[in-house]
């Protein structure tokens, strides 16, 4: 089985990358940005610099734009070229456990907890024995409202296995702010799943190749880039299973207000969007502004069928 890592980053290669290029069964591929080191290397994965990535597609290139981490939707083409039947997506903060990548679940049946709402979307973080923080891209009018009560064990079949991650977890800024949490997840809670739509990031996720036309991180939406990559493949029918952490997230500097300025129209538009989603995929277009739209038919134009 061909797997591939996919990551992108500006800083010269760190543990978790060193980590990741070491690891014999998967193949890394690190996208580069116009801050990334020029002398930039690896022992065995392949690095994409900025000028291949413009050979490869320079119009989508321009799309994108630079100095954003949506350029890791190279990495996707990338992937599919080299026949990539599973593709790990991860930060170059993921510092990978021993077993990472092994106990992959995707296209196969997984008994796991599985919990269901009423609600428009279903919060997967607060279903662990971190209850009071919520995942990135959870719409936030929902939060009083979220209830696990519903629990029950299913047998489902994934697409996507999204791995949770120990020490700085994906939490949106407002949640950073109030509770700055170092967080060691149970993992009794996982694998779990739910009913509805479900945020889940672009970091220690593994998605299956046959999705990567239909995935891609949206540009020019701030830190909804793979929120709402998530929801529309949700909406499209893929299935999401949440598996225990197999990372530790010693997360990069960030100025948090910053962070917060870029999710707003997060804070604005989720509650809509996951409404919308689930009534027609292709509602995703009322959302996105048109360089992004733009950007996504030129990426699709390297699939075919």
């Amino acid at each position: 089985m061909k797997k591939v890592i996919v990551t992108t980053t500006i800083n010269p290669p760190t543990e978790a990358i060193h980590r990741f290029d070491a690891n014999p069964d998967w193949d890394l591929v690190v996208i580069g940005d116009l801050k990334t080191p020029k002398d930039y290397q690896l022992k065995r994965g392949r690095y994409i610099a900025p000028e291949e990535q413009e050979r490869i597609d320079k119009d989508l290139s321009d799309a994108i734009g630079w100095r954003c981490i949506q350029r890791r939707s190279f990495g996707l083409l990338v992937a599919q070229q080299m026949g990539a039947e599973i593709v790990a997506l991860v930060d170059d903060d993921n510092i990978p456990r021993a077993g990472w990548g092994e106990n992959l679940m995707i296209g196969r049946p997984v008994e796991v907890h599985y919990y269901e709402t009423d609600l428009p979307a279903f919060d997967p973080v607060g279903a662990t024995n971190h209850a009071h923080l919520w995942h990135r891209g959870y719409p936030l009018q929902l939060l009083p409202r979220r209830d696990y009560r519903r629990q029950s064990r299913k047998t489902i079949t994934p697409d996507v296995q999204a791995d949770f991650w120990d020490g700085d977890p994906d939490i949106d800024a407002v949640c950073r702010m109030i509770h700055a949490p170092e967080c060691k997840f149970d993992p009794k809670y996982f694998p779990m799943a739910g009913n509805r739509l479900s945020p889940f990031n672009s970091q220690n996720t593994f998605i299956s190749g046959k999705l990567l036309k239909d995935y891609f991180l949206f540009p020019h939406v701030g830190r909804m880039d793979d929120i709402w990559a998530a929801y529309y493949v949700e909406a499209l029918g893929a299935r999401v299973v949440y598996g225990a952490p197999t990372v530790y997230q010693q997360r990069n500097e960030h100025d948090l207000v910053v962070d917060m300025q870029k999710e707003y129209i997060g804070y604005e538009n989720n509650l809509r969007l996951v409404s919308d989603l689930a009534a027609n995929p292709e509602a995703i277009h009322k959302y996105l502004p048109e360089r992004s739209a733009e950007a996504f038919r030129l990426y699709r134009r390297h699939f075919h069928g």
